[in-house]
Order: structure tokens, then sequence, then C-alpha cells
């Protein structure tokens, strides 16, 4: 089965380039090597009208997979379950589930600073959520992630701090996706090209994708020129781990044939695989 993912990034701090977004790179990556197949990346800021627009546009192109990082705190600008819920035309609810979750961080904390932590209105809004929405518990921090189905789109909502996103992602978010993809296995391997330049690979590429067009061959220059080095990455999604090995193992050598010929050097560098 095909599972494709569309992930949107909500932050202001993204867009001013205060912070890098680690967030999106490092889910594209996971979901990669569960051998789904990410669509679509959006960073946009912390405004209302450009969150529910931008979840909107999301949802109608199809994926199987809204991801959403950020925008989950107790502050002002924290704006995602707001947006969600306009986008969708729903209701903000207390849910009990997520009310209960920020409770008991909130007594775990009291417990370990001796400190008494009150539910203000600001805490009680990470449990404030779209109707419909499911709670999924945040191993790592305070902030619930959020579930919401919308026709054939799973929507998940995680916070922007990196710790916590991994957390609920590995726990809660992983087994969905590799419920979606099935039995499919993603495979990858890079080779290092020396001394062969970037414009003289292109239509070796080119051929090689043509030759086995499940084979995907991304070139990433890492040396300048006159004495180049290129990455070139090698990946496929198949039914099994040894047809999609045999896949990237073809190309290779077709493309590394080549490359010999033409006096380069090559140096083979990794693999990356994940069945299920």
């Amino acid at each position: 089965m095909a599972c494709s993912v569309a992930i949107l990034s909500v932050g202001t701090e993204l867009l001013i380039g205060k912070i890098a977004d680690t967030n999106a790179q490092w889910i594209a990556r996971r979901v990669t090597s569960l051998s789904g197949s990410v669509k679509r990346i959006l960073i946009i800021g912390d405004n209302l009208v450009d969150i529910s627009k931008s979840v909107e546009d999301s949802v109608s192109l199809g994926p199987t997979l809204l991801i959403i990082t950020g925008g989950l705190g107790p502050t002002f600008d924290d704006m995602t379950l707001q947006g969600l819920a306009n986008a969708f035309n729903a209701s903000l609810r207390l849910n009990p589930e997520a009310e209960t979750m920020v409770r008991e961080k909130y007594l775990k904390y009291e417990q370990e600073t001796g400190r008494k932590i009150e539910l203000t209105p600001e805490r009680l809004k990470m449990a404030t959520l779209p109707e419909g929405s499911r709670a999924l518990r945040n191993p790592a921090g305070t902030a619930p992630g959020v579930l919401l189905q919308q026709g054939l789109t799973t929507i998940i909502a995680l916070p922007g701090v990196p710790k916590e996103m991994m957390a609920i992602f590995e726990e809660s978010v992983e087994p969905i996706v590799k419920k979606a993809v099935g039995n499919l296995s993603f495979y990858a391997e890079s080779v290092n090209v020396f001394d062969i330049i970037e414009s003289e690979l292109a239509p070796w590429i080119e051929e090689t994708m043509r030759q086995y067009p499940k084979v995907y061959i991304k070139s990433h220059p890492k040396a300048p020129e006159p004495r180049p080095l290129i990455e070139l990455h090698f990946s496929t999604t198949s039914q099994t781990l040894e047809a999609a090995k045999e896949e990237v193992g073809n190309s290779v050598a077709k493309i590394s044939g080549t490359i010999l010929k033409h006096n380069g050097r090559i140096q083979e560098m990794s693999s990356q695989q994940l069945d299920h």
C-alpha cells in the first residue's frame, strides 16, 4: 500500500531564520525509512489564517497523513489547534483525555519541585482540542499530540520541541505509518564518485533511471571542480527487501560501469534498509 505524507511546520521563528526546521527533516527521514513517501513540506508562521488555509490546501491534495509540528503550547502565538478547528468548521472543546494528561504532568512537576502549580487557562489551552480529536500521550513534555481524521487523511499535530515531537512520533505515529505502508520495504545506497563533474554524470543518471524506473538517483556535490567529489544516492521501495536491494544494486552497477569507463573513481559509502 502507498503511504503519502505532507509535513506542515508552524512557527514564525522558522521563517525569520532564527532556527532551522530540523523537525521536518527528521520526520521526512523517518517516514522515508519506513517506506512512506513525503510529497510536500511547507513552513508557515504563527498566523491563524495561514494555518487554516495551509491545512485545507494540504488535505485537499489527499495525503494519507498530514503531520503538523509546532503551535501546541500555552502562549498566545500557539495557534495550531485553533487553526485546525477553523479549517474544518469545528469547535474547540476541553478534551477529557488530554486534560488528564496535562493534569498528571503538572502533578508530577509539583512532586519534583515542591511548588504548587495551578491549571490556569493557559495550561488548559493545551488540552482544548478540535471536536472529534484524539489526544496522543507526550512522553517527554506536557502538551499532548493530537490526531484528527478528515476524510481519507489522518491529521497529526505534534509539539515543536524536537525531543517531544520525536517521542510522540516514535510511540504513536510510527505504528500508523507502518500500518498504512503495509508490507513495503525501503532500501538505499550511497556511492561517492571522484574526478567526474556533475554535468557529465547527469545524462548517465537519466539513462540509468530510464532503465530502472523504480530507483530514484540524486546527486549531491561534496567538493568543487577541478577535483570533484559527488555523492550519488540510490533509493527505492518494493514489495520485498530482496527486490529493493536488487533494483538498487543493478542501478549502482550500471552507472558505476559507465563512470569507470570514463576514468572516474567510485567508493561505496552506506546502505539503509527497513522492512516490515
